[in-house]
């Protein structure tokens, strides 16, 4: 019998991490010879699929929506109905196996959730971010680290105005989470909840998850993907979003200090604050939005790859991404960074938000040769390929989704990319 797999996501195309761990591992089950579909919101950058019918109405709060819509928009941040209803009709063409949901927090809410429980459709949800906990996600605000809402009271959501610094939006937030924790729309509906970090496992727990609905699936990548290159060139890199809590502020501050040649691509909300910042420094240079080849090989040249993240990042890919390409990584000891950086061997880590102690992590990098700093290139290929592999995610998936009570979900051998 072949097994069915349902994921939900908000979006259908590669918009951010997630949904690229979400598009990647519909491929993946799809070659374990799994019938996979897909639940989302319609949106116009979506990639083809044949569930589209089924897909949730677009829900996007930065378009130009009269009042009206707005407030019905509002009600479906909470509990949407609608989204429910559609995957209600989506079920009956397709009993999966077992469901696996990745971000559906505002778009679709957890009315899908509450539908798959009394459908009797084991549900699994990987924790991309730390919405499940901290209303505002991200566990920060503008003032720096909040974890204020720990003990339940999710207004200081509003007191801190932690959703883009805006009231009413903050407000909306407050009363979606507030419902949300009272119902136990998340925590008695999934049967587990994946973090991909050690970090994110244990603050799940703190903020009140059973030890037992959390599993512990680290991310993987493909290092065939991925042509090294250990011959670095004479310059750092940051890619990714500009974004007050990705800390490229510490990392400007950083490279004016050491006169690095530092190369930043990607585009965000803080970019203009940010060339201001560098003041049109020769080192410094802003490269815009990068992808494919370009991007790649920007990553395999760099002398390193920095993460000067200031908020708890979860498990980066881009690390994964880096070492694959034979490039070091230089990390804020934050979030799960820390758990993936082996300190002079793979890369180096630094007290986040400071630029003293990036400028020595800067400097204990610069004060190797090229051929120590090709050596830890191959140590971090070396690392990556034996530990992130997707033989062991395949594997941690199916033993979760075995514990569930999927019969045929075993570990599988995979060889060549093929499932045996």
């Amino acid at each position: 019998m072949t097994n069915k797999l349902l994921q939900l996501n908000t979006y259908n195309y590669r918009r951010g991490g997630s949904d690229a761990v979400f598009l990647d591992q519909d491929k993946l089950f799809k070659t374990l010879g799994w019938k996979t579909a897909a639940f989302t919101m319609h949106h116009p950058n979506n990639e083809p699929s044949p569930w589209s019918d089924y897909f949730a109405d677009e829900l996007e709060f930065g378009e130009n929506y009269s009042l009206p819509q707005k407030i019905i928009m509002a009600g479906k941040v909470i509990y949407s109905f609608e989204a429910k209803q559609k995957l209600a009709r989506m079920l009956d063409a397709f009993r999966p196996d077992i469901a696996h949901a990745h971000c559906i927090y505002h778009h679709l809410s957890p009315s899908v959730l509450s539908l798959l429980h009394e459908r009797g459709v084991p549900t699994v949800m990987t924790a991309h971010d730390l919405k499940i906990a901290c209303p505002a996600y991200k566990m920060l605000n503008s003032h720096g680290i909040c974890e204020k809402c720990k003990r339940g009271n999710v207004l200081h959501v509003v007191k801190n105005r932690c959703i883009h610094n805006s009231l009413i939006t903050s407000a909306l937030v407050a009363v979606e989470s507030g419902v949300h924790k009272a119902l136990r729309l998340y925590k008695n509906n999934l049967d587990r909840v994946i973090a991909p970090s050690q970090f994110y496992n244990k603050k799940l727990i703190e903020w009140g998850w059973p030890e037992q609905q959390i599993s512990y699936i680290p991310n993987y990548i493909n290092c065939d993907d991925y042509a090294p290159n250990y011959e670095s060139e004479d310059y750092f890199l940051y890619f990714g979003r500009l974004a007050p809590e990705k800390g490229v502020g510490t990392l400007i501050r950083g490279a004016i200090e050491t006169g690095i040649s530092l190369k930043i691509a990607g585009t965000g909300p803080i970019e203009k604050e940010l060339k201001a910042l560098a003041k049109d420094r020769a080192n410094i240079e802003f490269l815009g939005y990068c992808s494919g080849e370009n991007l790649w090989s920007l990553i395999r040249n760099a002398k390193a790859v920095v993460l000067p993240s200031q908020w708890y990042e979860n498990a980066p890919v881009s690390v994964l991404e880096a070492y694959a390409s034979g490039t070091p990584v230089i990390g804020a000891d934050i979030g799960g960074i820390p758990e993936m950086i082996l300190p002079a061997k793979t890369g180096f880590l630094f007290q986040s938000g400071s630029v003293p102690s990036l400028v020595d992590a800067i400097a204990q990098l610069n004060r190797k040769t090229s051929a120590q700093i090709a050596e830890m290139g191959r140590r971090c290929r070396e690392y990556v390929s034996a530990t992130f592999t997707r033989e062991r995610y395949i594997n941690d998936l199916l033993s979760l989704y075995a514990e569930l009570g999927v019969s045929n979900a075993v570990a599988t051998e995979i060889h060549d990319g093929r499932a045996n």
